[in-house]
């Protein structure tokens, strides 16, 4: 049988690390797949830069389009990131009948149903393990893997640069601009570092995740995100003290009156495997009906890490190439039949259990006054703390942890809080979950 050609849009660092992995592992590789797999064409903006890979054997081109026109090429790889070059190259391909394998969330999340359709129409596939998690198999486990479960959530700790600064400021005592500097200078977090630190980044990842795992079209414009930028040391510190770890969260969750899509900083009981992930790693916590919970932990980014997904999904392909469509894993994991556009839930409309930490003057009634404001939207105590002032200071901090309450009773207990002349700007409010 003859070699399966593919092309490389991109050569940067994962595109690099697919040409090095694929090399290295030839062999290996075209013993699971069946046939020879061979990179026979890349392209790159910058052709004179130094790369990571051996091009050696592979005719590179400036022009993306050499490669989804080349007749000869039956896979292409897309892996130069960014939604408007990439969609149109991606659905050209397709009209091409080429198959694709790509590395892009944002892509997948924003773009996902348009060109599942359009490669439908063309009876190609589209793979996109690498889009989450890098090298964890996590689209793989949920959509196959768990495919004689329902799946009644899950929570990862999906982007690695949130991660480390959350573990920096636990572990060293630091501030999340000291430590957002550092992660920049590591290569970590980009120049411009708002889609990881604010919980974009995360949320595409999520809305993959759930689609996968409740049938659900994407619909990234229905995701709340909320990023890490105001988690302070202190809180970082008081939530030790109650025996929880801090974590950038993407919860997903069905319940009886939608699903849940949310990033944002949660408390975690320090017990729980997932608290104690730190660093770049991630990790994804299913809960399902069958199997009960699993976890799945490793390498988030990475050259080679997410190099190990885009193969596994050509592999998959390659192995794949004689099915027609109705024979292969469905997109979405789900018959496109099947796939129910059920309700997504307004955050306002989400049950959670709460962190609050008020600033206030130390003075009599002040509790009274914020403990009837909380009762009156029927939200109660579940633990409190209250700091002694420091010399020469009249205000304190309070810390409570309520028990489940709806956001939007939560929503107008804080602004009557707020309202209170005691009461010292802001309070912060984290959610917590348990993830029993």
């Amino acid at each position: 049988m003859k070699p399966v050609k593919v092309g490389v849009l991109g050569l940067g660092t994962v595109g690099g690390g697919t040409v090095n992995v694929l090399k290295r592992n030839a062999q290996e590789i075209s013993r699971r797949a069946g046939r020879e797999i061979m990179i026979t064409h890349a392209s790159a903006r910058d052709l004179t830069r130094e790369r990571i890979c051996d091009t050696q054997g592979i005719t590179l081109s400036t022009d993306p389009y050499e490669i989804i026109n080349d007749p000869e090429i039956e896979i292409v790889l897309e892996l130069m990131g960014g939604t408007d070059l990439a969609k149109e190259l991606v659905l050209q391909a397709i009209a091409n009948g080429k198959h694709i394998v790509t590395a892009n969330k944002a892509l997948i999340a924003l773009h996902g149903n348009e060109i599942f359709a359009a490669a439908s129409k063309a009876n190609v596939m589209v793979a996109y393990e690498a889009a989450v998690a890098g090298g964890i198999p996590i689209i793989k486990t949920i959509r196959e893997g768990l495919s004689g479960n329902q799946v009644n959530w899950l929570a990862g700790i999906i982007n690695g640069t949130g991660n480390f600064i959350l573990t920096e400021m636990r572990d060293k005592g630091r501030d999340f601009a000291d430590v957002l500097t550092e992660a920049q200078a590591l290569g970590y977090a980009e120049a411009d570092p708002t889609f990881d630190v604010e919980g974009i980044d995360a949320g595409h990842k999520l809305m993959i995740l759930a689609s996968i795992a409740f049938g659900i079209p994407l619909q990234f414009e229905n995701v709340y995100t909320e990023g890490i930028t105001k988690i302070t040391r202190a809180d970082v510190e008081y939530a030790g003290e109650l025996g929880y770890r801090i974590k950038h969260l993407g919860i997903a969750r069905k319940t009886a009156n939608g699903i849940e899509l949310r990033v944002h900083p949660t408390l975690i009981p320090e017990r729980r495997l997932i608290a104690n992930v730190d660093g770049v790693m991630n990790a994804i916590l299913v809960q399902a009906d069958a199997v009960g919970p699993t976890l799945y932990y490793g390498a988030g980014a990475g050259s080679e890490a997410t190099a190990s997904a885009v193969i596994a999904d050509v592999v998959d392909v390659v192995r794949a190439l004689a099915l027609d469509a109705q024979n292969r894993v469905p997109y979405l994991g789900f018959q496109e039949s099947e796939i129910n556009n059920l309700p997504i839930l307004a955050p306002a409309e989400i049950e959670t259990t709460y962190y609050l930490r008020l600033t206030v003057e130390d003075k009599p009634g002040t509790l009274a006054d914020i403990t009837g404001i909380l009762a009156k939207q029927n939200i109660s105590i579940e633990a409190l703390i209250q700091k002694e002032p420091k010399q020469g200071e009249t205000r304190v901090s309070i810390i409570m942890l309520t028990q489940k309450t709806i956001e939007k009773e939560m929503d107008a207990a804080i602004s009557a809080i707020e309202n209170l002349s005691s009461v010292t700007g802001q309070v912060t409010r984290i959610r917590l979950e348990t993830l029993g």
